[in-house]
């Protein structure tokens, strides 16, 4: 049985279970696997979803927060409908200036936890992939600090690489309790790893 057959069991594992459980990507495992793991996100939490597109992880964190909490998901593409009451997605650009205010004005109180899974448009050029994505990660970090409540959570996509410990340094400014975490889900050849930043701290 070699690696390879493996691997590929694993990802359509995903992907089937994923239509199942009717989830809109595979993705949505990759988050639900570290919350069990590290409970970053909580019944009753508002939450904000950074590179949102196509849905997946915004479903994942209202299965989490219930009836209860806010899931507002944010993506540079329109998100088709998610018929929730506390469920809501806008397209903006994370990069803009503009759109830690726009997301201010739709929660309904400071964010317990902001996640991102955004991506870069991939070159194939690794460098400048890997310098994108910390690019974009930089800017969740941005948007998490000013809309986060203190002691909120903060969990995002980087790909492995050298710029990576510069990204973890200032995620550790921020929060008291920093962890680089792989989710079962996410496929072993990735690159990708997920930072998990917890308990905002107050910055003087």
């Amino acid at each position: 049985m070699s690696k390879a057959w493996v691997k590929e069991r694993k990802r359509e594992y995903y992907y089937r279970r994923a239509k199942e459980e009717k989830y809109r990507s595979r993705a949505a495992y990759k988050l639900l696997q570290a919350v069990e793991k590290h409970p970053f996100i909580k019944l009753g939490d508002v939450v904000v979803d950074l590179g949102a597109a196509p849905g997946g992880w915004t479903q994942a964190s209202r299965k989490i927060v219930g009836e209860k909490g806010f899931v507002l998901g944010v993506d540079l593409k329109p998100i088709e409908l998610i018929d929730l009451p506390n469920v809501r997605t806008i397209t903006a650009d994370i990069t803009d200036s503009q759109t830690i205010q726009h997301i201010r004005e739709l929660l309904p109180r400071s964010a317990d936890a902001v996640v991102s899974d955004v991506s870069p448009n991939i070159s194939g050029v690794w460098d400048l992939d890997h310098a994108r994505q910390i690019d974009l990660a930089q800017e969740s970090l941005r948007i998490a600090v000013s809309v986060l409540k203190l002691g909120g959570n903060f969990f995002v996509k980087v790909f492995q690489g050298d710029m990576l410990h510069d990204l973890v340094r200032r995620v550790k400014f921020h929060f008291a309790f920093v962890k680089l975490i792989k989710p079962k889900a996410s496929r072993a050849r990735s690159a990708e790893v997920y930072v998990l930043g917890m308990n905002l701290r107050r910055v003087e």
